[in-house]
């Protein structure tokens, strides 16, 4: 799998985004010998399961200029650095508790000239900005990530939805989300690669959990 991937279900990108997403994989390679963020069998499918996987908070949500977005337990960055450069007029704060891992985010931050993505070595709890929307990939179950939002968003709304999460989930989340207001939408419905059979965003208005 390669940058033609991308170009599949992304075809509008301008030269700049499409070489920075060509960068990626090369980048990531050369971190991960340095300090390892991605397993070996997920480097190999490094465009269809970090980047496009990353991009499908995009098939939900198309973020409008302007907007500040948290990715909380970024890991080596995902799905924040996609996002950052599929979003060029979107602030990005990327936020995890393993300081060697915001070292990688940093690195290839500034190795893609990124100019709208922010890095912290900083649990979510002690992040004091506001945001219009908190991603993330499956750090945790949903009871307990709720729990780190707390006067995390902004009260201006200028998007599509309304301010909250978009979490990137795979499987069966009935129980995990009993009683919790919100709305799955599954990638199947918008990547055809046997990947995304399971894989969801779950979507969650900031106005149904107690933040």
């Amino acid at each position: 799998m390669s940058i033609q991937l991308i170009n599949k279900y992304f075809p509008n990108l301008s030269e700049e985004q499409e070489t920075q997403f060509k960068q990626l994989e090369s980048l990531y390679k050369e971190w991960n010998e340095k300090i390892n963020v991605i397993s070996r069998k997920d480097i190999d499918e490094f465009y269809e399961r970090h980047v496009l996987h990353s991009l499908g908070i995009a098939k939900i949500m198309d973020f409008a200029d302007g907007t500040k977005v948290l990715d909380i337990g970024t890991g080596g960055g995902f799905p924040g650095i996609p996002l950052a450069i599929l979003f060029p007029n979107v602030e990005f704060t990327l936020v995890d508790s393993i300081g060697k891992k915001i070292t990688v985010v940093k690195g290839v931050a500034e190795s893609l000239g990124l100019k709208n993505v922010k890095a912290y070595h900083e649990r979510a709890e002690k992040i004091k900005d506001k945001f219009h929307f908190v991603v993330s990939r499956a750090v945790t179950q949903m009871p307990v990530f709720l729990l780190w939002l707390k006067g995390k968003f902004e009260k201006e709304q200028f998007n599509p939805k309304h301010n909250g999460v978009l979490y990137l989930k795979g499987g069966d989340l009935g129980e995990e989300l009993a009683g919790i207001k919100c709305e799955i939408f599954n990638l199947k419905n918008h990547f055809e690669e046997e990947f995304f059979d399971t894989k969801k965003v779950v979507y969650l208005s900031k106005g149904n959990f107690n933040n």
